[in-house]
């Protein structure tokens, strides 16, 4: 690990951007160039005493998942990112596979909705990035790991915690849309793949599971309209939009109601009290 090249590239990385960069507000009487160390640490979702000590080149070696909040968190190209592994000491991510990278361009987007529910996925539905409104309505998913971070894996491995979000005549439509969604993954990523991983675990441990993965019905779609329930607000019908990116691997998905519904007052008075028990 390169304590001296890190440090000056995150630093360097750090003043390059600015607060409406990253979707917050410059405030009154700013004097930082660029971001404040305390503003990349809640970025990507550390203390801010770990990432000061990664600057002032103190810290311990960064995890790989340290590194992709940190690509997030700095807005990196994906020659950018591949740096910042190889002077952490770690391998560069595949390009080609399943990863928790999110180019710039998306990222910029989801900046600007704050209104709005909007999250990032990966091909096994894993949650890449979130704002404050999908958070309020659908739980925060940065504290997920292993096999458990992908939506498809909980689907099937918690049907008791992760279907409650959804309306029990929906759970069939659900199932077929999701075990469809994690084959045309494993097309893709292979059996010696976190897609594969899921497969094998999933068929040994659900019926329901290996009974829809035997029909091979492949497909990755997202319902346009859907019926989502908050544990305090009820039904909330949403309407859902995806926007994948050119290779397909992520997609940011926005979920809006209709203006003037019962849905749109509730995505209102989430967007107020956040993740409250009201």
């Amino acid at each position: 690990m390169d304590r001296d090249a890190l440090a000056g590239f995150l630093l360097r990385r750090r003043e390059a951007l600015s607060p409406s960069d990253v979707g917050l507000s410059a405030g009154a009487r700013r004097r930082t160039v660029g971001l404040r160390r305390e503003e990349v640490a809640q970025l990507a979702a550390m203390s801010t005493d770990y990432y000061t000590r990664l600057e002032q080149r103190r810290g311990p070696q960064p995890s790989a998942q340290i590194l992709a909040s940190l690509a997030r968190a700095l807005r990196l190209t994906p020659d950018e990112r591949d740096y910042l592994y190889r002077v952490c000491g770690h391998s560069a991510p595949d390009r080609a596979g399943a990863t928790d990278y999110v180019r710039p361009g998306i990222l910029r987007v989801l900046d600007r909705l704050h209104d709005t529910p909007a999250f990032v996925v990966s091909v096994l539905d894993e949650v890449l990035v979130q704002n404050d409104a999908a958070r309020a309505l659908l739980g925060d998913a940065s504290g997920l790991t292993g096999l458990d971070r992908s939506g498809i894996y909980r689907w099937f491995a918690h049907p008791e915690q992760e279907r409650r979000r959804y309306p029990e005549e929906d759970h069939p439509r659900q199932s077929r849309a999701l075990v469809a969604s994690l084959r045309a993954a494993h097309g893709v990523l292979g059996a010696r793949s976190r897609a594969g991983d899921i497969a094998a675990e999933l068929a040994a441990r659900s019926a329901e599971f290996a009974e829809l993965w035997s029909v091979h019905e492949v497909a990755r779609r997202f319902e346009q309209h859907k019926v989502l329930i908050h544990p305090e607000l009820g039904a909330i019908e949403v309407d859902c939009q995806a926007l994948f990116t050119e290779d397909e691997s992520q997609a940011l998905i926005v979920l809006t109601a209709a203006p003037g519904s019962e849905a749109a007052s509730k995505l209102e008075l989430l967007r107020v009290i956040g993740t409250q028990v009201v």
